[in-house]
This record gives C-alpha cells, sequence and structure tokens, in this order.
C-alpha cells in the first residue's frame, strides 16, 4: 500500500510540473500598462464603445459578437458557430487575428476589422489576466 501511495504521488507531482502553464498567471498590473496599446482602439468602461472597437468589459468568458458593437462578418460567422471569448481563444486572436478567424470559421478569406496583432506571449498573458480582473 505504501509503495502504491508514492507512486501514485510521484505520478501527480510529476502531471502538476509537466502541466501547461495557465494563462490566467498573467500579471494584471502589466496588462493594465500594456492594454494602452488596445486602448486604442478598445475601452473597458462600463457603459461606453468606441467606434474602432467593442468594450472589453466582461470580454473574457463573453460570446463573440455580443457586446454593442457593429462586427465585422467573420467575427459573426464565427459567433454564430459558438466562439466564445475564452482566456486560449483571446490569446490566439490577438496573437493574430486574421490566421484565428480563418482557422475557426474556416473561411480562409474572412476579413476583420482588428488589424492589430501582439506577438509577445507575456503581454497577451498580462492583458488577459488584466481584462479578467475587471469587474
Amino acid at each position: 500500500m505504501m509503495r502504491f501511495a508514492a507512486i501514485f504521488f510521484s505520478a501527480a507531482a510529476l502531471a502538476i510540473w509537466a502541466a501547461p502553464p495557465s494563462l490566467a498567471a498573467g500579471d494584471v498590473t502589466a496588462g493594465e500598462k500594456a492594454f494602452k496599446k488596445c486602448a486604442v482602439c478598445h475601452t473597458v468602461a462600463a457603459g461606453k464603445t468606441k467606434p474602432t472597437g467593442p468594450n472589453l468589459l466582461g470580454v473574457v468568458g463573453r460570446k463573440a459578437g455580443s457586446a454593442d458593437y457593429k462586427y465585422s462578418d467573420a467575427i459573426q460567422k464565427a459567433a454564430a458557430k459558438g466562439l466564445i471569448w475564452d482566456e486560449k481563444n483571446l490569446n490566439a486572436y490577438v496573437e493574430d487575428p486574421k490566421k484565428f478567424l480563418a482557422e475557426y470559421t474556416g473561411d480562409t478569406k474572412a476579413m476583420n476589422k482588428m488589424q492589430f496583432s501582439l506577438k509577445n506571449p507575456k503581454e497577451r498573458e498580462d492583458i488577459i489576466a488584466y481584462l479578467k480582473s475587471l469587474k
């Protein structure tokens, strides 16, 4: 019995160690600073929307295309397929919006209004942590 427990706990420790890091591990303070790049087109102020992009307050966990904003056909198509802005999808989208939408919708010609992409994975992680922290 003791040997089984040792093997079990060793396997559990290895599984935890080998697990990919969670995006939730981002730095909220750094994310708030990095969000300034996003704030050119987006806001997180309750009840506000910019003409250049939807309000991102509460975006984590929200259905795509559901905020008060005129979305591109590609976002509407992704929303119809059930896209939810979870951490994984936000991370992939912000890294390369055109590629993400083409893959998600299956439409290689998917056009989107967002032309900005953020290649730095740490900045994406921090911004997502910041967006998650907002109530």
